[in-house]
């Protein structure tokens, strides 16, 4: 009689097995069969939602995923906002997914006060790596970002750099910026991310600011600012090959600061899901249309797959742990 229930038992739960992978393998076959948001953590008109317009216009593509793509804006507090609704209200199950930035939300998550972490979502692919410049506006009294820091040296805590938040991107730049130096800015975090904070800039608000470069070169293409200087490793050589690195001006800033954006889902959506993302948006990314209106809104495109961004997290982890316990 034991052996019986035994037999019984391992039945059912082989059953109940088969029927869970065989739901599972329906659901991906299935998957997507309606339209997927993508939650942005920053206003209308930025750097990252212009970019995440673009990027997912062929979504719709029956070769790509076979249903559109709508965006999400949930500006606020940096991207704090819009992450901590992902994390804790999202659903997990691949219909809304959410851009990421990195170094940001990884920064954010280091230094405390959020309900995230990077265990708390899942990467499919990266689609561009934007790094931060240093932009004045027109007519402003700097030709050279030696002359802005000199001044800053002069007036400590008089120069004025708007930027998109806490412990984002721009923040890293202005605080690498300060430490590379020995000059004291006025960092000032805008609401409306990136664009709120180049407004700041045209205005005359402030005296500069930390940007992304796809923001400010299409201010300055526009005539409205100039570019001092980029914080990365390279100079641009495809939309700013005349503006030196800040390491060419002879400040020891890397490129801690690059933004990378991409789209991640949260932790717990099906793996079977995961995978059929993986393998189709960074197909997605690399389509003639996309790459076109990328390059003409002057818009670094650096596309990796699901592995190579696992990695890329990992490693921006540990280097933004040792940077932010430096400054």
């Amino acid at each position: 009689m034991k052996k019986l229930i035994k037999s019984l038992a391992i039945g059912v739960t082989a059953i109940a097995l088969s029927a869970t992978m065989s739901a599972g393998a329906s659901f991906a076959a299935d998957y997507p069969d309606r339209p997927i948001g993508v939650a942005v953590s920053y206003g209308a008109g930025g750097a990252t939602d212009f970019q995440a317009r673009i990027v997912t216009m062929v979504a719709g593509n029956e070769d790509i995923l076979g249903q559109p793509i709508f965006i999400l804006n949930k500006p606020g507090a940096g991207g704090r906002v819009g992450w901590n609704w992902f994390a804790t209200e999202a659903e997990a199950d691949g219909y809304t997914m959410s851009a990421y930035n990195i170094p940001h939300f990884i920064a954010q998550s280091i230094k405390g006060g959020v309900s995230y972490s990077a265990d708390s979502f899942e990467p499919i692919a990266n689609w561009g790596a934007d790094p931060a410049v240093v932009v004045v506006g027109k007519d402003s009294q700097f030709n050279t970002i030696q002359e802005m820091v000199e001044h800053a040296k002069v007036n400590p805590g008089k120069v004025t750099l708007s930027g998109a938040g806490l412990f984002v991107g721009h923040h890293i730049a202005a605080l690498q910026i300060e430490k590379a130096t020995g000059a004291k800015f006025a960092y000032i975090p805008t609401k409306g991310g990136g664009a709120a904070a180049m407004k700041a800039v045209i205005a005359g608000d402030v005296l500069g600011g930390i940007n992304n470069l796809s923001d400010a070169f299409r201010a300055q293409q526009a005539g409205n600012v100039k570019i001092l200087g980029v914080a990365d490793i390279e100079r641009n050589k495809e939309f700013l090959p005349d503006v030196p690195t800040l390491k060419e001006a002879g400040y020891d800033v890397d490129n801690a600061s690059v933004n990378f954006r991409g789209l991640m889902v949260k932790k717990g959506t099906p793996q079977e899901v995961i995978d059929k993302l993986a393998a189709k948006v960074p197909e997605m990314f690399a389509h003639d249309r996309v790459a076109k209106r990328m390059k003409a809104g002057g818009s670094p495109m650096k596309i990796m797959n699901r592995a190579e961004v696992q990695a890329m997290w990992a490693k921006r982890q540990e280097t933004l742990k040792d940077l932010l316990a430096g400054l």
